[in-house]
């Protein structure tokens, strides 16, 4: 027979990683039947290690060779020193056991030693079915005290005249209890088991500890074991070595000791052999107990998902579960029984457009393509089809659920049914249209809209005065609603066919006020080439509204009051009467009580305005009128911007109910028609910030520059007065030097204290 050779696999993952070399040794005489016979060793003994990659055959000389190599192993990455080599030859079809020895890699000899060599003195053997079996239980899911024991008998056929045990640490962490000593005589083990550690208890006790290997050659002189004294007698153990079971955290687990019959120090090897032991048990007891947590969260997580779908299911509320991408892939009990649909159905890529309505699956889809690509809630109100073939209401809340980056994992979307707030809303809108077109109707308000108390009794002053042609004086903050007062009682008024002027008086200049209210002759002053007619003569038979009355000048109110005492004026530059029949309504927003203290108006004027006073209330006094009056200003709004907005969010009418409004009626009008051009889709929204409290300015202190303005005013018509020679009107007069008409010049002079006459002789 020729003598075998080998074939040694020095690039193989497992060499490089671990250090291990496989040399696999065949006769290159072998018979077909004792090929296939190692092959089939080969391969299901490594196998079982984890993987094995054959590579197609190549030819060495005249032999055929096999490459076999082993993928990552983990019980090999505790042992780098150590080389495995399995001798498989013709004895083994014969029947006689392969060979399996460790060697210390730094001992080990060249290839051709290898191959041609006897195995050295400390080697032993053990029979291919123990590898095997060993193999099996570290690498499978053989129980772990079976692991344990094959790895106690490896080591004790590895060294002749050991006994093996492997403890573990009871969960108390006190106690050591056997789980593997197949060799030790059952009198030991018994009076063993059981024990607690400690520092000074036996060689196992201290080992598990301290933390650390402990090493006696004679237990029988060591005071570790003297209350072990009569057992060891009795059972002849002499030499007691332990190293402890580390976790890969540091946590000691238990102890694989090894014991001898005869007094005996542990040499290098011996050492490196109990550490590298106590390795591989190390990973065996931490890969079953990990299997074993494993284990019991899968079943905790199969009763928790079970337990949760059974609470999905029982909830009344239709939830839908859908991958980042919004492809739904369970839907709760409560979603199949409306719909009517089966679980396989709602997953189908149809499931929309078979439920929702054609009107809102579109703005649904588009809605959704925006969402989805963002980790933000939103909702959605849609109409979808129950099993009874009609739509319903419902509102679509959508909620992510997101991992540790942030990233969707999970949309879950809930579906409430709100169809009886729809209707509800429905019918309050028809009912709030109806009831704001009786108001107009039957009051002829126009746009006054609201039904609050304090508005009730300003109409009703409205009723009650617009009949007569009595003066109204309208009074309230900026904003109120002033001219629609005005207008209203206009329009109730017998006057209703006949002209409304208004005039701002605030916004007309001082030396123009005259000439606009009462018009003027042709060459009354510089740049009047022609007779106009004034506001009051364009409002005779009708109504003229004279608006922030309290911004009037002095010479102006002596001429209204003429008007009203005796319903005739002059126009300016003119010397003829004009009677007219006109009705005055005024308005303001200052107080005219303080300004006839002050002597900035007319106390005889005011009485005259005053007869019929109506003060408006600012819109926090009238809160109630609120939603009315943003419903009809938002229906106005949006139909002039083209959109449709049908309802007006909670949050928004809360804070439109909660905000102090200092602008009143028109600062709410510019809210919402900003918030009408900025909002999508059919709900009025408002942003809050809109609403943020403005910090008071700093007060400016008052430049005292009415006295110079007054003396430059003097001077200014004394010296118009000087080049005309004291003369007041006429083309070359004082009042068409400066502009201005000749009773506001009059009446500068008066007040001024200016005397015209000494200007003559000059």
């Amino acid at each position: 027979m020729s003598p075998p050779f080998a074939i040694f696999l020095p690039n193989c993952s497992l060499g490089q990683t671990f250090g291990i070399t496989v040399t696999y040794v065949r006769n290159h005489k072998d018979t077909e039947t004792q090929r296939k016979a190692a092959y089939t060793f080969c391969f299901c003994g490594f196998s079982l290690c984890l993987c094995v990659f054959v590579v197609p055959d190549i030819r060495y000389g005249n032999s055929e060779m096999q490459y076999l190599e082993i993928c990552h192993w983990p019980v090999f990455r505790r042992l780098p020193k150590i080389r495995l080599a399995l001798f498989l030859c013709d004895t083994y079809c014969a029947g006689q056991p392969a060979v399996l020895f460790m060697t210390d890699a730094r001992t080990s000899t060249s290839l051709q030693h290898q191959a041609s060599a006897t195995p050295p003195v400390y080697a032993h053997t053990l029979s291919s079915e123990a590898v095997l079996d060993a193999l099996k239980m570290i690498l499978l899911d053989a129980p772990l005290n079976n692991v344990l024991t094959s790895i106690a008998l490896l080591i004790e056929a590895h060294t002749p005249g050991a006994l093996c045990s492997v403890f573990l640490l009871d969960e108390d962490g006190v106690h050591l209890r056997y789980a593997a000593a197949p060799t030790l005589s059952d009198d030991y083990r018994i009076a063993t088991d059981g024990v607690s550690i400690g520092p000074h208890v036996g060689s196992c006790g201290a080992a598990a500890y301290l933390g650390q290997s402990v090493f006696i050659s004679d237990v029988l002189s060591h005071p570790h074991f003297a209350s072990f004294k009569d057992l060891i007698e009795r059972t002849g153990m002499r030499a007691s070595w332990s190293s402890p079971i580390i976790s890969h955290n540091g946590k000691v687990l238990g102890t694989f000791g090894m014991f001898y019959r005869e007094v005996r120090e542990p040499g290098p090897a011996e050492i490196q052999l109990i550490d590298d032991a106590s390795r591989i048990a190390g990973i065996a007891i931490e890969r079953d107990r990990s299997k074993s947590a494993l284990a019991v969260a899968f079943e905790k997580i199969k009763g928790s998902e079970a337990e949760l779908r059974q609470i999905v299911d029982v909830i009344p509320q239709a939830i839908v579960v859908m991958t980042p991408d919004g492809k739904a892939i369970y839907a709760n009990r409560a979603t199949i029984e409306y719909t009517g649909l089966s679980l396989d159905e709602v997953r189908g890529d149809g499931f929309r457009s078979r439920v929702l309505h054609p009107e809102d699956l579109q703005r649904l889809q588009e809605q959704r393509r925006k969402a989805l690509s963002r980790p933000v809630p939103f909702e959605s109100e849609i109409r979808i089809l129950g099993k009874d073939g009609k739509y319903r209401w419902f509102v679509i809340r959508y909620n992510p659920l997101l991992d540790e980056n942030g990233n969707v994992i999970r949309w879950y979307a809930t579906a409430t049914d709100i169809d009886d707030r729809k209707h509800a809303e429905d019918r309050m809108r028809n009912e709030t249209v109806a009831l704001r077109e009786e108001i107009v109707r039957s009051s002829m308000f126009e746009e006054i809209v609201g039904s609050s108390e304090a508005l009730r009794k300003v109409l009703d002053q409205v009723s009650r005065v617009a009949p007569t042609d009595s003066t109204v004086l309208i009074q309230g903050e900026t904003g109120t609603g002033k001219e629609l007062i005005a207008r209203a009682i206009h329009n109730r008024s017998k006057r209703a066919n006949r002209a409304f002027i208004r005039v701002n008086c605030g916004a007309i200049p001082p030396s123009l006020i005259a000439s606009e209210l009462f018009g003027h002759e042709k060459g009354s002053f510089t740049g009047a080439l022609q007779r106009r007619l004034g506001r009051f003569e364009s409002a005779d038979g009708g109504t003229i509204f004279l608006d922030e009355i309290g911004e009037l000048p002095a010479e102006a109110q002596v001429a209204l009051l003429r008007i009203l005492q005796e319903r005739e004026f002059e126009r300016v530059g003119g010397n003829q009467p004009i009677s007219i029949d006109v009705r005055v309504l005024t308005a303001t927003n200052k107080d005219l009580n303080a300004a006839v203290a002050d002597g900035t108006f007319r106390e005889d004027l005011f009485y005259r305005l005053n007869v019929f006073p109506i003060q408006l209330p600012g819109l926090r006094e009238r809160r109630n009128d609120i939603p009315l009056l943003a419903e009809y200003l938002i229906d106005r709004y949006a139909k002039r911007v083209g959109k449709n907005i049908t309802k007006i969010s909670k949050k928004a009418l809360d804070l439109l109910q909660a905000y102090h409004w200092p602008g009143n009626i028109r600062e709410l009008q510019n809210v919402i028609e900003r918030a009408v051009i900025l909002s999508d889709g059919e709900t009025f929204v408002l942003d809050e910030t809109w609403f943020a409290p403005v910090s008071p300015k700093s007060a400016v202190p008052a430049v005292p520059m009415f006295a110079n303005l007054v003396e430059q005013e003097k001077d200014l018509i004394e010296n118009a007065l000087r080049e005309a020679r004291g003369r007041v009107s006429g083309p070359t007069g004082a009042a068409a030097k400066l502009g201005i008409p000749r009773q506001t010049l009059e009446s500068k002079i008066r007040k001024l204290g200016i005397d015209r006459y000494r200007f003559k002789a000059s």
